[in-house]
């Protein structure tokens, strides 16, 4: 079944909202027509030119990777320029690229998350929070029934999640009373006459951020002429958001014996640390990718050891000096597990929109860098 490609990416802004990014981050659309019909979607952390193969291979026509391709800018779209011909191959094959980037990094369930619970870390907190999510309640009145079809369009644009939680509303059974006055045009009843409906009232939750897209699915659905609806802003506590995760493992292991299980866990090429061997380790802090520089945080909070990737000769140098044991497992191995749970996050959130969408996860990437044992 095919979809516009903008309903694709509106289903995962859902899950990876783009007011996470970083300023310096061009996350979003890289390349390709929003508009374009799509029946076959490719996840993967880079789009290289074997991505590019991969997705013409298996009649994909959108690629959402997790790094952007025009991260750095280019000047030029030539085909004899390794940039430039990418695109330019992308763009003649009719392959669309959404990136979600430092947003899937700081998302709820986003690469830091998914990296924390591949570890097993127990209570993981955010590291580095970035927001915090303002909930607003949505009270809405409709006929009875056109209830659930308004419920539905509530869910589709982002409505109604609690946690794990989708498509969460309360309903009321009700009188509504109404008089048409003249010039109105009424779903319902006659100018002029006092009116009465068999209503359902809708309560529902919505972050803030999303609220102008959910207000306007809501009286888009609606069949009346004027909609009565309520907004309530809510004091429950805000979930913080960011970046890297910070919790405990169940038994205190070895660093050496850390290291290990990582290797083990994200099926890394190599693993690189930093620190006694025999030191004990229990609170880990975690950050996919390039995290190295969050390790003065993760000391403050009271971390025994920082998992990431890319660290740098003089960070780990300065760790060292301070009392800070890290594990280097680069920066692929530490964002590749997004992938596998993304495709499920993103199959249950379109099927749940009436989007049902063929997903892959790309099984040509590799690490970039080769060891020698």
């Amino acid at each position: 079944m095919a979809a516009r490609a903008k309903d694709i990416v509106a289903v995962l802004e859902q899950l990876a909202p783009p007011g996470l990014a970083e300023e310096w981050d061009n996350s979003g659309w890289q390349v390709g027509d929003p508009e374009a019909e799509v029946d076959k979607v490719l996840l993967a952390l880079d789009v290289t030119p074997e991505v590019a193969k991969e997705a013409v291979k298996y009649s994909a026509q959108l690629i959402i990777s997790h790094h952007p391709v025009l991260l750095k800018g280019i000047k030029s779209v030539r085909c004899d320029d390794p940039s430039g011909g990418l695109i330019y191959r992308l763009i003649g094959a009719g392959i669309g690229v959404y990136a979600a980037h430092t947003n899937l990094d700081s998302a709820r369930d986003g690469v830091n998350e998914v990296l924390a619970r591949s570890l097993d870390l127990r209570s993981p907190e955010v590291l580095h929070p970035v927001r915090h999510e303002q909930f607003v309640k949505l009270v809405v009145f409709v006929p009875e029934e056109r209830a659930e079809t308004l419920r539905e369009a509530l869910g589709r644009a982002g409505a109604g999640w609690i946690g794990k939680y989708s498509d969460c509303t309360f309903n009321l059974r009700g009188t509504g009373t109404f008089r048409p006055r003249e010039g109105a045009d009424p779903y319902i009843g006659t100018v002029g006459e006092l009116e009465q409906v068999d209503e359902v009232r809708i309560e529902t939750i919505v972050r803030k951020s999303e609220l102008g897209r959910v207000v306007g699915a809501m009286l888009q659905a609606h069949p009346y002429e004027e909609v009565a609806y309520d907004l309530y802003l809510l004091e429950n506590s805000e979930v913080k958001l960011g970046l890297g995760r910070i919790g405990f493992l169940d038994l205190p292991v070895t660093l050496a014996g850390l290291a290990t299980r990582v290797k083990d866990i994200l099926q890394a090429e190599s693993v690189r640390y930093g620190g006694h061997p025999d030191a004990m380790v229990k609170k880990v802090a975690v950050c996919g990718g390039s995290g190295g520089d969050l390790w003065p945080l993760a000391r403050r909070r009271g971390a025994d050891v920082l998992v990431t990737g890319d660290i740098r000769y003089h960070a780990a140098r300065d760790m060292q000096a301070a009392g800070m044991h890290f594990v280097d497992a680069g920066h692929f191995a530490t964002e590749r597990v997004i992938l596998p749970e993304l495709r499920e996050q993103l199959t249950v959130a379109l099927t749940a929109a009436g989007i049902p969408m063929e997903i892959m996860v790309s099984g040509v990437e590799r690490d970039p860098w080769c060891t020698v044992s």
